[in-house]
């Protein structure tokens, strides 16, 4: 289907309405009628180890489900090279992105752990669980520290890293209890990591950039699976006919495609520069097809699903799905405008068969922010909407700002699929959503 309004409401659902949280006692989301949720683990607040929770709350999963207690792992997208958060004795380097674990009690309904489980990386992004209960988490940032006195595009000279020791753009795995001696993949490659998903047959590993003008969808084929950091090769998708799938793309129309070969993965940047693109480069030189700006991925039933945030016509956003057995890729879904449901990020698919899509609306922002589904019927539709009708504080927020501005991120569901998680990036907070789901879309 193709949209350029806000998404409709679902028949089995009905319309949205302001909810109170059951923590704050605020009207933060709008929902479907009989469904309710409490946000934890809020920017500013002490979580469990004694420091302070950071925010930028982006890509989440759930890494493990026993007897109730569903632990979550969750990105920040944080920058700078000032200090990292938590114990800088477990930091990476001593730049400002990491992650979260949080444990959250669906009987007790509330959180009973919080901890930094990854410090010392640089703009984590997204990532995705493995099947053997660890998160990847992806940094979106290709720096190397002797690389720069060659400039660099604009997104790394704000990233203010003078004093990073490190290089960064790399894949980490993390564990729920944390990772005191972080080591990244070097393997994996060295770009503008977003999103991976496994396909837990193979093991293959595949993953999007968020990169422009150009952006490379990639596998990487473990020599060892399951065990990541034992090397692999890395590979660039290549569609049979298109140099580029970005602004003029069938809809609904099955395009063969094979893989070429990163040669060096290692080499981030174009020789001779501190561009980020090295990878890409290579892929294209390769024969590899272009996308644009590579969001979120998911895998479900042999096949892989990701989001183009500002690939199409109106260049307001697309989704794909990779047929791995068929060895076809078709766009399922292509947004008309950027005034209505824009800029699809991080996707999951719900337990009942939907496609749930996190809103990164790229044009007018004075209505909140979307999670919609994408039914198997290829209709879209609204279940979350953050409540821009809301002014206040709460903590030290500004909330008006948080639910205008704020894109959504990390939507994930427990293994029984009675609670979604969701993130609203800024200030950085996570919802525990819970419902009338019965035999609905979600």
């Amino acid at each position: 289907t193709q949209q350029g309004a806000p998404p409709g409401f679902h028949h089995a659902l009905g319309p949205l309405n302001p909810v109170n949280d059951q923590s704050t006692g605020l009207p933060l989301l709008k929902l479907p009628n009989g469904f309710r949720y409490r946000s934890i683990a809020w920017a500013g607040e002490m979580l469990g180890d004694g420091y302070p929770g950071p925010g930028a709350c982006d890509g989440m999963g759930v890494v493990a489900d026993d007897d109730g207690i569903v632990t979550l792992i969750r990105n920040h997208e944080l920058r700078g090279s000032s200090a990292p958060m938590g114990d800088p004795k477990k930091a990476w380097d001593v730049t400002g992105g990491g992650t979260t674990t949080l444990k959250f009690d669906t009987r007790a309904e509330r959180l009973v752990d919080s901890r930094i489980s990854l410090s010392g990386t640089l703009n984590n992004c997204a990532g995705g669980v493995t099947p053997w209960g660890t998160w990847l988490s992806c940094e979106e940032a290709p720096f190397t520290p002797e690389l720069m006195h060659l400039g660099g595009d604009l997104r790394q000279r704000r990233c203010k890293l003078g004093n990073a020791k490190m290089s960064h753009g790399y894949v980490f795995e993390v564990h729920p209890d944390g990772e005191p001696d972080p080591k990244r993949i070097i393997s994996m490659g060295q770009f503008y990591h977003e999103a991976t998903a496994i396909d837990p047959d193979s093991g293959t590993v595949y993953m999007t950039e968020d990169a422009n003008p150009y952006a490379g969808l990639y596998r990487y084929l473990p020599d060892v699976p399951g065990d990541l950091k034992a090397g692999g090769s890395l590979q660039m998708l290549r569609v049979d006919g298109y140099r580029e799938l970005i602004e003029t793309v069938p809809l609904n129309t099955p395009l063969v495609f094979d893989w070429v070969e990163i040669r060096d993965p290692e080499q981030g940047h174009t020789p001779g520069t501190h561009d980020g693109a090295g990878v890409v480069t290579q892929g294209l030189a390769a024969g590899g097809t272009a996308f644009i700006s590579l969001e979120g991925c998911i895998y479900h039933e042999g096949s892989i699903y990701f989001t183009s945030k500002a690939g199409g016509r109106a260049k307001a956003g697309q989704i794909f799905r990779l047929n791995i057995a068929g060895d076809t890729l078709e766009m399922i879904f292509e947004s008309s405008g950027r005034n209505g449901f824009s800029g699809p990020d991080n996707i999951t698919v719900s337990p009942r068969g939907s496609l749930m899509v996190c809103e990164d609306r790229l044009g007018l922002r004075k209505h909140g922010q979307y999670i919609a589904g994408l039914d198997s019927e290829g209709d879209l539709f609204a279940f979350c909407q953050a409540n821009a009708d809301l002014d206040g504080f709460y903590g030290g927020h500004n909330l008006g700002r948080t639910t205008v501005k704020s894109e959504w991120a990390g939507a994930c569901f427990s293994n029984d699929g009675m609670w979604m998680f969701a993130n609203l990036y800024s200030p950085g907070v996570t919802f525990a959503i819970t419902g009338p789901w019965n035999d609905g879309p979600v």
